[in-house]
């Protein structure tokens, strides 16, 4: 074997891993820079006056909200008895078997609390936060809406609002900070880590994440 071939295939293998090294630390940047502005954005309360409240939906019992779809419809309420929202849209389906939709146990529970009905659009549709984004967008410009707060949880805000802007509807979070997803650092990682993978999935593919049972998808 001749010198120079010899000295050839050791450099080769110093260009392979300086290629995998720094497609590992791009790898890393992107994860680490996607999972900071998740954090970053769920710190965030952007309210100012728009057109819709959008309350994205989560599990229901008998009309009855979770404690989840509770703190959302709350921080909602804030919006409206604030002035800063004209109409609150409930958002959400049904589970096989339920009578009521998430949409419409948000409602209900909104009337109750003193929005009047009028003041209150469902959308009983959505499985995921795609499908119900899809929808609410749809629903905005049929009435003329340009403008929205997501009301979510925080971790899921960035995910719900860059779907929205997505759908051509401007969009600002204020996000509920009360409920079991956000009482301890333990669940806060959890949802952190799987928003990041759940907004790198959609920036790829442009497809739900279908992180179903909690509002999350």
């Amino acid at each position: 074997m001749s010198p120079h071939r010899a000295a050839h295939r050791p450099r080769s293998g110093r260009v392979l891993t300086r290629v995998v090294a720094g497609a590992l630390l791009v790898a890393l940047l992107v994860v680490g820079g996607t999972a900071f502005r998740v954090w970053q954005v769920a710190r965030a309360d952007d309210r100012r006056p728009v057109d819709i409240a959008v309350v994205l939906g989560a599990a229901q019992y008998h009309g009855k909200p979770s404690d989840v779809l509770e703190a959302r419809l709350n921080q909602a309420l804030k919006l409206y008895r604030a002035g800063l929202v004209e109409y609150v849209v409930t958002v959400g389906g049904r589970q096989s078997g339920d009578a009521f939709t998430e949409a419409q146990a948000g409602k209900k529970w909104l009337g109750e609390n003193g929005v009047p009905a009028e003041r209150v659009v469902e959308v009983d549709v959505g499985e995921d936060t795609l499908g119900s984004m899809q929808a609410v967008a749809d629903l905005a410009a049929d009435r003329g809406w340009d403008s929205a707060l997501i009301v979510s949880d925080p971790w899921h805000s960035l995910r719900a609002r860059t779907m929205a802007n997505d759908f051509g509807l401007e969009s600002w979070t204020s996000p509920a900070r009360s409920g079991p997803v956000v009482q301890t650092r333990e669940f806060q990682f959890k949802y952190i880590a799987r928003e990041t993978a759940a907004l790198l999935y959609y920036r790829l593919t442009h497809a739900p994440a279908e992180l179903t049972g909690d509002g999350l998808g």
